[in-house]
């Protein structure tokens, strides 16, 4: 498929500008708490300001984890298999939750982003076939339905076992 490539690399790198700017949007909170040196319910402020940095350090490498996974995708144009596959599926979860809570708290535009990564990261997931055999290779029968061309059925028993 010829889509599969692209998709992999724009994943890939909106995925990586994400994580910068989680990174960043995290750390910027803990300053701004920090400075403000105020409470939220008797909470420390300190506290609060080390949690978002560290929060946002977590949730960048995450995100550039995932990134990597998709450029490893679209460097190899293989599926990904296993920790990656889970870590694909993970961030577009991450992404749907994030779409329903942007169009609640920020508004259409920010949905409609993490509505689209959602749907580039499923179509990452889906444009790859199944480890197994290809679908367009010819059964050893000749025709591509499985018959041998004398009208029998598609599908040919196994042959016998030999006692040889």
């Amino acid at each position: 498929m010829v889509v599969r490539r692209p998709v992999a690399w724009v994943v890939a790198v909106v995925l990586f500008v994400e994580a910068l700017g989680v990174a960043a949007l995290n750390w910027f909170l803990g300053i701004v708490v920090d400075r403000q040196d105020m409470s939220l319910a008797g909470l420390d402020p300190d506290a609060m300001s080390t949690s978002s940095k560290i929060g946002g350090i977590v949730f960048g490498l995450y995100f550039a984890f995932c990134g990597l996974v998709a450029l490893l995708v679209a460097l190899r144009d293989r599926a990904p298999a296993g920790l990656g596959r889970v870590l694909l599926i993970s961030v577009a979860v991450v992404h749907g939750l994030l779409g329903a809570f942007a169009w609640g708290l920020m508004g259409w535009p920010e949905f409609l982003f993490m509505v689209l990564m959602l749907g580039l990261v499923v179509l990452l997931l889906m444009t790859y076939d199944s480890p197994g055999a290809p679908a367009d290779t010819q059964p050893a029968g000749g025709t591509p339905n499985g018959s041998k061309g004398d009208g029998g059925s598609p599908i040919t028993p196994p042959p016998a076992p030999s006692t040889s």
